[in-house]
C-alpha cells in the first residue's frame, strides 16, 4: 500500500430537492473503517429525523474495505448507486452518507439511484480530489548531541518533522511509506545506532 491514491482531502457538501425530497449529501475523508463507520453515526445522529441515511465507503485496510446500505430504501436503489460513484472517482479512504427527507412522491428505483448517485457526485465535487500518498509516522529519541545531524538530515530529505527540546531531543516524523524504512537507515547510521527509533 505504497502507491499514491486519489481521495478527498476535507469534507463536501450537496443539497437539492427533486420532487419534493430534499437530498443532502455528505463526503469525508477517512483513514481507517472505524473513522468511516463514525462519521456514519455522527451524519446519523445529526440527521436522526432523516427518513434515510445512506452510507458508502472504500477504505485502503487490509484486506481493502467497501460497504455500503440502502437504509431501508428499495433494495439496489440508494447504497449501491452512491458506492459506484466512488468506484468511478476512483477515490479511497472517503466516506460519504446522502441524507433524504421524504417529500411525499415516489421517485422508483431509477429515480432514487439517480439521486442517490448526484448527491454523492456534488459532495465529492464540493470536497475536492487530491492525490495522497501514503505516509507513515515515527520518532526518533536522541542525545542533544546527535540531535543537530539528525535535524539536518531530516531537513535534506524535505520531510515533515517536529522537534522537542527536553532532556532528550525528540522528533516526530511524517514520510511517505515507500521512503520511510530508507530514512531511519540513514538516521541510524548518522548516529551510530544510538537513536531510539519507534514506530507509531
Amino acid at each position: 500500500m505504497t502507491d499514491s491514491y486519489l481521495t478527498v482531502p476535507g469534507r463536501g457538501e450537496a443539497r437539492f430537492e427533486v420532487r419534493g425530497s430534499e437530498f443532502i449529501g455528505h463526503v469525508a475523508p477517512a483513514a481507517t473503517v472505524e473513522d468511516a463507520e463514525g462519521f456514519v453515526d455522527a451524519v446519523g445522529d445529526e440527521y436522526a429525523d432523516a427518513t434515510h441515511n445512506v452510507p458508502a465507503y472504500r477504505v485502503r485496510a487490509d484486506p481493502f474495505r467497501e460497504y455500503s446500505s440502502d437504509d431501508g430504501e428499495p433494495s439496489g436503489s440508494a447504497g449501491d448507486p452512491a458506492l459506484n460513484v466512488l468506484q468511478q472517482r476512483d477515490i479511497e479512504n472517503v466516506v460519504a452518507v446522502v441524507t433524504r427527507y421524504y417529500g411525499g412522491t415516489n421517485l422508483g428505483v431509477g429515480g432514487l439511484a439517480s439521486a442517490y448517485s448526484r448527491a454523492v457526485k456534488e459532495g465529492v465535487d464540493d470536497a475536492g480530489v487530491v492525490e495522497e500518498v501514503p505516509h507513515e509516522q515515527f520518532t526518533v529519541t536522541v542525545a542533544y548531541d546527535d540531535s543537530g545531524s539528525v535535524r539536518s538530515l531530516l531537513e535534506s530529505a524535505g520531510v515533515e518533522f517536529e522537534a522537542d527540546y527536553e532532556a532528550e531531543v525528540v522528533f516526530e516524523v511524517r514520510v511517505p511509506t515507500a521512503d520511510g524504512s530508507a530514512l531511519r537507515d540513514r538516521i541510524r547510521s548518522a548516529t551510530s545506532g544510538r537513536a531510539a527509533i519507534e514506530m507509531e
